[in-house]
């Protein structure tokens, strides 16, 4: 399958470059760029009512795409946010009054998870225990047997991890350690949502929040972070902005009122742009008859050509963190060596991008990769010391 037309700008602006950081930056499809383009004019030709068709079209459309990959059925449960990390704060400051909170979460997190558990532990507000992810094979067992004894308040994983791309499995169980009352269970999706197909099925969104956002293998930019808010958790977040004034109507002036759905969690004033590009790109995946599961069907086989291609190579030293085994699988392939910001150093003066977290070298494919991108990646790795 060749897919190239549908990144034609993003591909000609530096034709000689061979990206496979697709799990760092994934390259914008043209498609992206009209949605881009439509907010500009919605604000040009509307100014201030523009706001009437963003909350009242472009929301309730991005909502509802996101429900769908998710697999939860539930649209009005997902609220959105310049990023994950503002959703994270609002989230944390819901979750209880009584501080320190006790957190549970892996020592394999994202750097604006582990920072911001790492300074609230600092500053007394929260008391966090951390689960090593490795060895990975038994992580998802000792992390599930830890949360089941309880003695926690926030519970927060992620459904694959950004470092070894390894996949945690277990989120249905997990998820369903979560009540209104704690524990608060908080599955971060970024690198699993739109790579892994339906990751967020009708149970775990009964009881469970979920992160995400468009950065990656939504394939829309920044700006589009969501974030599912099963009902009946966090009524009442005590870190709210003027966007979640769309209250109850029946409460009486002056009173901090909330909505019943996920909008109580909204904060103020955001670019809306990230919306549109996000739902021009779910516009055009339809269009052309591709799901998330047609995606990885295709990246899955390019991966295991590559994988097949290493006999020689440098990396055929490297430990591979997340090997092919048939099961869902992280958009990219993670290969530990003392070597690997070698390796990525030397691979980008080939214009070849990849990337690098301390001794692990990444590898990212996407749809806009082919066979013959393999091939030359190969051809550059075959060249490395």
């Amino acid at each position: 399958m060749r897919f190239k037309s549908l990144f034609a700008r993003s591909l000609s602006a530096d034709p000689g470059r061979l990206h496979f950081a697709a799990h760092s930056h994934h390259l914008w499809p043209d498609a992206s760029f009209d949605g881009h383009m439509q907010a500009w004019d919605d604000a040009a030709r509307l100014a201030d009512r523009k706001w009437d068709k963003v909350m009242d079209e472009v929301w309730p459309e991005a909502q509802a795409h996101v429900a769908r990959e998710l697999g939860s059925g539930q649209p009005d449960a997902i609220v959105f946010a310049p990023n994950t990390h503002e959703l994270l704060v609002r989230l944390f400051a819901a979750c209880s009054s009584n501080w320190p909170i006790r957190v549970l979460t892996s020592d394999g997190e994202f750097h604006s998870a582990r920072r911001q558990l790492a300074r609230w532990e600092e500053a007394g507000a929260a008391a966090v225990e951390r689960i090593p992810v490795e060895p990975f094979g038994t992580f998802p067992e000792r992390f599930i047997r830890t949360a089941k004894n309880g003695g926690h308040e926030f519970i927060f994983v992620s459904q694959v991890m950004f470092g070894s791309g390894t996949v945690f499995d277990r989120v249905d169980e997990v998820a369903a350690l979560g009540m209104p009352g704690g524990p608060w269970v908080v599955i971060d999706g970024y690198h699993a949502f739109m790579a892994l197909d339906r990751p967020f099925g009708e149970a775990a969104a009964r009881t469970a929040f979920y992160l995400g956002g468009g950065y990656k293998y939504a394939m829309a930019g920044e700006g589009c972070a969501f974030m599912h808010a099963p009902p009946g958790f966090g009524e009442r977040p005590r870190i709210t902005g003027w966007f979640a004034e769309f209250e109850d109507l029946s409460l009486p002036p002056g009173t901090v009122g909330y909505a019943k759905d996920a909008s109580r969690f909204l904060g103020a004033t955001f670019d809306p742009s990230g919306l549109y590009r996000f739902n021009a790109v779910q516009r055009m995946l339809e269009q052309n008859g591709l799901t998330t599961a047609d995606i990885s069907t295709h990246v899955m086989a390019l991966q295991k050509q590559l994988t097949e291609s290493l006999n020689g190579t440098a990396l055929d030293t490297a430990d591979l963190l997340n090997p092919l085994d048939g099961s869902p699988h992280a958009r990219f392939l993670a290969f530990r060596s003392t070597e690997a910001q070698r390796w990525y150093e030397a691979l980008k003066a080939r214009n070849c991008i990849t990337d690098v977290r301390g001794d692990v070298l990444r590898i990212g494919f996407a749809l806009y990769h082919d066979e013959a991108d393999v091939d030359r990646l190969a051809g550059f790795l075959g060249e490395l010391s």
